[in-house]
């Protein structure tokens, strides 16, 4: 799929650069220039949008992830399909900045058993509250782990999840196909079927590899790797590695055990069995353990070697006596004249000689001594020049310029090209890739419109259409950002918009007091300002109700401006009520209700107690918070 950075898909969301590109979508950073704010726009590749099974897997797992709010699960904002531009079915999802969980075990290759259980925790607890409303995720994976920047882990791509809440889901073959089959569960390899311990199962393998650094199975096919899920048991964690703690060891055998009757129901009940292990192990410190796991070179087998061997006879008298003949009849044929076809031939063997040392000549010290020049294309300079050397000729860079397929210091080509000659001694012309053509976006925030143009306008970039949105912290006028954004290496002639901040906006502001407070707060906080309240006991008016608003005075505030709200919490003096013949637990309530103590005082032995005096007395006035006796028998 092209890259569609630069698009403005659905009329909201600017594609600013490519973060990921999967099988069956890519995955784009992009502005939303609605709320502006950062998100994650999943657009699936055209040629899988002509299959309907494809778009409903794609649209089920916006609807899986929607239906779910948990700070565990990536969130899902939008679906929908761009009218305008590209044809495109795309998802919107918040904008998760970080690493997968499959990056931190290349990092690691194992974790401390703390640092495995506290970030198992938030991918059960996740997974805890899918399985609570029918929802079953099917292809949990370090791939599909999220960990941002500041350590909140996310679980992504509910693309094979099933439940209710979603509807049908995909044929089992299929599944099959597209879920990871290191962490496919036995039922889901022989029936095509899952529930929620399957996804039980595949976090006990993902825990198991977070503790030992490896997956349990490895083979040289997926069909491999599938048979032995289904026919061999998982081997326990503490036979692997002797500081794992037994009873997690067991945890991670159950969830892992080949009957699904004999794991944990759901992510819920595995989530409980892990608590109490970490609380038992009551972790002081939380260490991270970095390995890395270098692949193993691949041994080549050398190759075997031809010997030769030569045999040496020895001559025999019967050799010896032949070889003497020979000799008579040799110098007899000399003495006689050679025929005219003998002369014939010695005249045409006197051509090729002559033929053959011509020939010599030209390859040797003629025009034939040129050098063949070997090809060097992709290779560095210093490659070429290794290569030139032991032909006695040299290189020259001779010029440099972009190119979109060749990396930046590998050769393009060379004069004379690879198969071509040049003289001993002589030299090569080299030109050298500088890469792709990309140009940086010039730092705009804070510049004027026209600062920030002629600054575009110094590089091979085109000024594009600018946007002007209010912004509460950029001064109306100037420029907030550019799209794409400063710092971005984008290729020539891409159009550079700017965002130009309306400064903040005002929205009308009413004054509360006397109202009742929760109203103030609620409308004020949704007409867009950040609203704190402080409450105080007013003598005049009624608990729960404005006493003064600050600012106060004025018809309109900025937008994000902050209101403070005094509330009331009614008189500061209360009455003692009669309680006299009332139950021992109604009177003791009642005071309390006025923010009263109590202290009770019991007499005689009757099982109902009743109250037979109150100090003070019934009728005086006093402060909350002061302390009532009451007398009961």
């Amino acid at each position: 799929m092209s890259d569609l950075s630069g698009e403005l898909i659905d009329s909201r969301y600017q594609l600013i650069r490519q973060i990921a590109n999967g099988g069956m979508a890519s995955i784009y950073e992009a502005l939303d220039t609605r709320l502006d704010r950062k998100v994650a726009v999943k657009i699936m590749h055209p040629h899988l949008a002509q299959d309907e099974a494809f778009v409903g897997r794609f649209i089920r797992e916006a609807k899986a992830a929607a239906a779910l709010t948990h700070p565990n699960i990536v969130a899902v904002q939008d679906q929908g399909w761009n009218q305008n531009g590209v044809p495109a079915v795309f998802i919107v999802m918040e904008l998760i900045e970080g690493h997968t969980l499959r990056d931190y075990l290349n990092e690691r290759g194992k974790f401390e058993v703390n640092d495995a259980i506290n970030y198992l925790t938030p991918i059960l607890s996740a997974l805890a509250a899918a399985h609570n409303v029918g929802i079953v995720h099917r292809d949990i994976k370090p791939e599909n782990i999220l960990v941002s920047n500041e350590g909140r882990v996310k679980i992504a791509d509910f693309g094979l999840a099933r439940g209710e809440l979603i509807g049908s889901t995909m044929t089992a073959e299929s599944s099959i196909i597209l879920g990871s089959v290191s962490y496919l569960s036995p039922e889901q390899v022989q029936r095509g079927v899952a529930d929620s311990r399957s996804d039980v199962y595949a976090v006990g393998i993902v825990a198991y590899e977070m503790l030992i650094g490896e997956k349990p199975f490895l083979g040289d096919s997926p069909i491999q790797i599938a048979y032995m899920h289904v026919h061999e048991e998982i081997p326990a964690l503490s036979s692997k590695r002797k500081d794992i703690p037994s009873n997690l060891s067991q945890l991670i055998q159950s969830a892992t055990n080949r009957d699904p009757d004999k794991r944990p129901r759901t992510a819920g009940e595995f989530l409980k069995s892990l608590e109490k292990i970490q609380i038992e192990l009551d972790p002081k410190t939380n260490q991270m353990k970095l390995e890395l796991d270098l692949p193993v070179e691949p041994i080549r087998e050398k190759a075997r070697s031809k010997v030769k061997k030569t045999v040496r006879e020895e001559p025999t008298e019967k050799s010896l006596e032949v070889e003497h003949s020979e000799k008579i009849e040799i110098s007899r044929a000399k003495k006689r004249r050679p025929s005219k076809r003998v002369r014939r031939n010695r005249k045409v063997a006197l051509l090729l000689a002559i033929s053959l040392g011509v020939a010599g000549w030209w390859a040797l010290v003629g025009p034939g001594s040129r050098v063949v020049v070997p090809s060097v294309i992709g290779g560095t300079v210093e490659e070429a020049m290794s290569a030139f050397k032991p032909l006695g000729i040299t290189a020259v860079v001779a010029e440099k310029k972009f190119d979109e397929e060749i990396k930046n210091g590998a050769i393009i080509e060379s004069v004379p090209a690879g198969g071509g000659r040049v003289d001993a001694g002589g030299q090569v012309k080299l030109i050298i890739s500088k890469g792709p053509e990309r140009y940086i976006v010039p730092p705009v925030a804070g510049l004027t419109p026209d600062a920030a143009n002629a600054a575009i306008a110094k590089t091979p970039l085109k000024i594009g259409t600018p946007t002007e949105v209010f912004n509460s912290e950029v001064p109306q006028g100037y420029v907030i950002s550019a799209n794409p954004a400063s710092g971005t290496k984008v290729k020539k002639d891409v159009e550079v918009s700017l965002v130009i901040s309306k400064g903040a906006e005002t929205v009308s502001l009413t004054s509360y007091v006397g109202k009742i407070g929760e109203q103030a707060l609620n409308e004020l906080t949704d007409a867009g300002f950040t609203v704190s309240s402080r409450y105080v006991f007013d003598e005049t008016l009624l608990s729960g109700l404005v006493i003064s608003q600050e600012p106060s005075g004025i018809e309109s505030a900025p937008k994000g401006s902050k209101i403070i709200l005094v509330i009331s919490k009614g008189s500061q003096y209360v009455f003692i009520p009669n309680l006299f013949s009332i139950d021992e637990t109604k009177a003791v309530k009642a005071l309390q209700d006025l923010d009263l103590k109590v202290v009770v005082k019991k007499m005689g032995k009757k099982t109902i107690k009743k109250v037979t005096n109150v100090a003070p007395k019934v009728g005086s006035k006093v402060k909350r918070g002061s302390t009532v006796t009451i007398t009961v028998g």
